[in-house]
């Protein structure tokens, strides 16, 4: 059995784990306030846009614009997106387990574009292509911030080398859930409400070429954004739930440490009166 002092060091240990821990389940739930009202206020206008799209895409061929051709076989490429640093719970393994499943279901040619180390370093260790990684975008991303991600996958699929991309991310529920999902982005697709519109119900200004050129680079960028705004928010809920339990559990820790140091020291002083007595027995 640990001595006093032993246990003691133990309990102070954990005591200034607890602190840190509740201090950062502080942190977490400041910034997902802002993330989750972020995310909410941006939603409705990404919503807004893909129905607009799917509108389009179902009257407009791929004649019209590149970004809306189908193509057969290519290469498919995926967007992860994780969180650069831990402590979120099972968050990142989580949405990385479910991209690795909808990797090795694809029989294709197939490549990965990174958002967030973690992401990027489980690819790496599994030796998936990896065409470009990018850091995460802090706790409070910009529009600019994925300027540079979204002219990457537009260059790239107008260039013909991708046939098809994918987004999987972490998509915030509520404070207690996040779920991975996987969004497609290019091509575009009609939705099956809007499959059977006829093309004369849209008019054109100036013509549809130059409302496509100027639409869909931005789709590209807001979907993208979406995306990163969706991540961060479960990436603070999810750290915030996690601290929360870690701060419960060294509390529940401290607790039956205090418990065993009372019983060592009861032990100690029962011990000390016995020999007291029988010493005084003995003369």
């Amino acid at each position: 059995m640990a001595s006093q002092r032993e246990i003691r060091r133990r309990i102070g240990s954990v005591r200034n784990i607890k602190q840190i821990t509740r201090a950062m389940q502080f942190v977490a739930a400041s910034k997902l306030k802002r993330a989750q009202e972020a995310t909410l206020q941006s939603r409705a206008y990404s919503d807004a846009l893909d129905e607009v799209l799917a509108n389009l895409a179902a009257v407009v061929g791929g004649e019209e614009h590149p970004l809306l051709a189908q193509r057969e076989g290519g290469t498919r490429a995926i967007v992860l997106m994780t969180t650069d640093r831990g402590l979120a719970g099972s968050l990142n393994t989580n949405v990385i387990r479910f991209a690795a499943r909808e990797i090795t279901q694809y029989e294709g040619d197939l490549t990965v574009v990174t958002v967030g180390r973690k992401g990027g370093a489980a690819m790496r260790r599994a030796r998936v292509p990896v065409e470009a990684s990018f850091d995460g975008y802090g706790d409070r991303p910009t529009f600019a911030d994925v300027t540079p991600l979204a002219r990457l996958l537009t260059d790239d699929y107008l260039a013909g080398t991708l046939s098809r991309i994918d987004i999987i991310y972490s998509r915030f529920i509520s404070t207690l859930s996040q779920r991975p999902e996987l969004r497609r982005l290019l091509p575009i697709q009609p939705t099956e409400e809007t499959s059977g519109i006829p093309g004369h119900q849209f008019i054109f200004e100036p013509n549809a070429g130059e409302v496509l050129r100027q639409l869909l680079p931005r789709y590209v960028a807001t979907r993208l954004y979406q995306a990163v705004l969706e991540s961060t928010a479960s990436e603070q809920s999810a750290r915030m739930v996690a601290m929360k339990n870690a701060t419960e559990n060294a509390q529940e820790l401290i607790e039956d440490l205090t418990l065993s140091y009372n019983k060592v020291r009861q032990a100690n002083i029962t011990r000390e009166m016995i020999e007291i007595a029988t010493g005084a027995n003995a003369t």
